[in-house]
């Protein structure tokens, strides 16, 4: 019998190894070729198709950094700000005070006694802020009438004067009882002069700076018969005023409503206020020269007068007595 050769085990080995290498390597070429793409790419594009790089898209999506803290701001400010002590807006919109103090009200004090008073006076600019038209140390120009006084009393509600030596200032500068008791010394062209005190308003169509005099004070300048007499005057501080001035409350007056009127002072009256709980409070000022408080709020309470020159009386402990006048301890100082 013919033995049958066989191929040695081995000899299949080597040739299935042979054949399997190059298939493996195309398989390994397949799977590399896959794995590549299916890798994301390595950037973004832009809507107009260029490649963005990946870490711009990254520090694009990054939070911004912090601002700087206001201790590491500038403190100079830039050219044409406003100032650091300078005022700047609030919430609301409203300026906030400035670095510089403005004027307040004095605080408030305990009454001594009854009628007790104390003073105080402002800067020049502040005092000239208060004058109406009519300003001490000025001269006006106008014209002289005259007028039947009666007995003294006007639309002032002063009430009788002591002398007919009294006049009406015209509607204009009257205006709304800011010239009450003033003193004014009136020249004539002649040389002949008198001083009169406010004590009435001369309706239109009495002309600004026209005083219409008592015929007792016209006069003292020239005859009645004269009619018109061109003159000039200036507001004065008198030396001849009262040792003090009074306080009156008007007819009608309670804790509920009040009047407040101011007599003789020595200088015009530019305003009244009565402390309350929250401070000062300035009141109306009327035509028929009294200061109303019409919800009653400080009446009774401590009174401050300020003139014309922005000097300050305070006046407590006075009760509410209407009709009644009321002498205080103080009287505004000559100028």
């Amino acid at each position: 019998m013919r033995a049958t050769k066989h191929a040695s085990p081995r000899s299949i080995r080597a040739r299935g190894l042979v054949l399997g290498i190059p298939l493996a390597l195309v398989a390994v070429g397949v799977l590399v070729c896959l794995a590549f793409a299916l890798l994301p790419e390595s950037g973004n594009r832009g809507d107009a198709g260029a490649v963005v790089p990946a870490a711009a898209s990254v520090a694009a999506t990054e939070p911004s950094t912090p601002p700087e803290t206001a201790a590491s701001a500038d403190p100079t400010p830039p050219a044409g700000s406003p100032s650091a002590t300078g005022p700047t807006p609030s919430a609301t919109g409203t300026p906030s005070p400035s670095a510089t103090p403005t004027p307040r009200p004095s605080p408030p004090t305990a009454a001594p006694s009854a009628s007790a008073a104390t003073s105080t006076a402002r800067s020049a600019p502040a005092a000239a802020s208060l004058a109406g038209r009519i300003r001490p140390g000025t001269n006006y120009q106008g014209v002289a009438t005259s007028y039947d006084a009666a007995d003294g009393n006007g639309a002032c509600s002063f009430g009788p004067s002591g002398d007919l030596m009294v006049a009406a200032m015209n509607h204009t500068d009257y205006e709304s009882s800011k010239a009450c008791g003033a003193s004014v010394l009136v020249r004539a062209a002649n040389g002949a002069s008198i001083t009169v005190r406010i004590v009435n308003e001369c309706p239109l169509p009495c002309a600004p700076g026209q005083l219409d005099l008592s015929h007792e004070a016209f006069g003292k300048l020239a005859e009645l018969s004269v009619g018109r007499l061109p003159i000039t005057w200036t507001v004065l501080s008198p030396g001849t005023a009262p040792d003090t001035m009074s306080i009156r409350y008007k007819t009608g007056s309670s804790q509920w409503w009040c009047g407040i009127q101011v007599i003789g002072h020595r200088n015009p009256v530019a305003a009244l206020e009565v402390r309350t709980g929250a401070g000062w409070r300035q009141l109306t000022r009327t035509d028929y020269n009294y200061f109303l408080s019409p919800d009653g709020t400080g009446c009774g309470g401590s009174i401050r007068v300020t003139d014309v020159y922005g000097e300050q009386l305070t006046v407590d402990g006075l009760a509410v007595k209407p009709d009644v006048v009321q002498p205080t301890r103080v009287q505004f100082a000559r100028h």
